[in-house]
């Protein structure tokens, strides 16, 4: 296992990107990532030598799109937690979580006070968005923009869009009478209920790996339809029997999805645990993912495990996974690793932490 620094501009972010990443994409010689603490997406490039990733570039999202909850007194805009990214189609695409929170119990609160923070559950609408920007080739960089020219379709136009800029077009309204997913919607990421963790784009496919509900063991992946934007609200185009997404039940042994990843026509997912636990933490191919034209059950030959991926004892929560750009020398099925909560050994200087890098297997090449 090989290991690669990503480098932060250091007084560039109020929150540090670097203990809070949760999800990776690459392209070409750039990496896009998203945090679960922010409301921006970062762009980093690979040095000429291939051994970092550095030119650190952050873009708001609430410069593309109006999100729908605003600054708090204190000028601080409420997190998207971005959980999954995607290049699709000449646009970046991504997810929130859709998760309502609990609050967290710290070692020095006493025991009113963390009976207090136990009853308290938060929902933030800036959760609730899956959202494409425009992204735009320049000679410093591929940048993200509000609407750009269709490289692909000569006289037509890129423009962000998303579904969840208002209550009104949330994917949780489509999910409340569904008798799988709706009893989990009011209940917190950490209990079992719903959180999206992951996001691939496969042509008109869009695909939402859900973290949790696991059900009786199975993990759910979503998939919705995309069918253009009415302004700045993405369309979602119904299936053949009406309904605006599907549901895939994966035998993941017990783990729920914490990243997804399209290869060809397959879905790399990265598992792991649903509830506040370290591991295991494990790989799994879904074969022909972008084949099936129902909800499925995708069981025995259909998904198979990978390779195993290191975690730690409280720290290094793997969140995010990417094919590794060629440039770096790896090939191209090696797969990049970033991580939650790392451990110290990656924190080697102030706002730079360390990826894995790890080999596919001959099977996934």
């Amino acid at each position: 296992m090989d290991t690669i620094p990503i480098r932060f501009v250091d007084d560039h972010l109020v929150i540090d990107i670097a203990e809070s990443l949760s999800t990776v994409r690459s392209d070409g010689r750039h990496l896009w990532l998203g945090g679960d603490e922010t409301v921006t997406i970062e762009r980093v490039t690979l040095a000429a030598a291939g051994d970092a990733f550095e030119e650190h570039v952050s873009f708001p999202v609430g410069d593309f799109l109006p999100l729908p909850e605003p600054a708090d007194e204190d000028g601080v805009v409420p997190e998207i937690d971005i959980e999954g990214l995607d290049l699709a189609g000449g646009y970046l695409w991504f997810t929130g979580s859709h998760a309502r929170t609990r609050k967290r119990v710290r070692a020095d609160h006493a025991t009113e006070a963390a009976l207090a923070r136990l009853a308290k559950i938060s929902n933030n609408g800036n959760r609730h968005i899956v959202g494409r920007i425009p992204v735009m080739s320049t000679p410093d960089g591929p940048v993200l923009v509000a609407s750009a020219p269709d490289p692909a379709h000569p006289g037509e136009m890129l423009t962000a869009a998303a579904l969840g800029l208002s209550k009104s077009t949330r994917l949780t309204r489509e999910l409340r009478e569904d008798p799988h997913l709706g009893p989990f919607l009011r209940i917190p990421s950490k209990d079992n209920g719903l959180d999206i963790e992951g996001l691939a784009v496969v042509g008109e496919r869009i695909y939402l790996g859900l973290r949790g509900p696991v059900l009786r063991g199975w993990a759910v992946v979503l998939e919705l339809r995309a069918a253009g934007a009415d302004g700045q609200n993405l369309v979602l185009a119904p299936f053949d029997d009406g309904a605006v997404y599907r549901k895939h039940f994966l035998d993941l042994g017990g783990l729920g999805v914490r990243d997804l990843m399209a290869d060809g026509e397959d879905l790399l997912l990265l598992a792991g645990p649903t509830m506040d636990l370290d591991g295991p933490v494990r790989i799994h191919a879904w074969r022909g993912a972008a084949r099936a034209e129902t909800s499925v059950v995708v069981r025995d030959g259909a998904i198979e495990k990978v390779l195993d991926v290191p975690y730690g004892d409280g720290v290094d929560h793997a969140e995010g996974i990417t094919l590794m750009p060629d440039p770096a020398g790896f090939g191209r099925h090696a797969v990049l690793v970033v991580y939650d909560s790392p451990a110290a050994h990656r924190r080697q200087h102030r706002h730079e932490i360390l990826a894995d890098i790890l080999p596919l297997p001959a099977a996934c090449r």
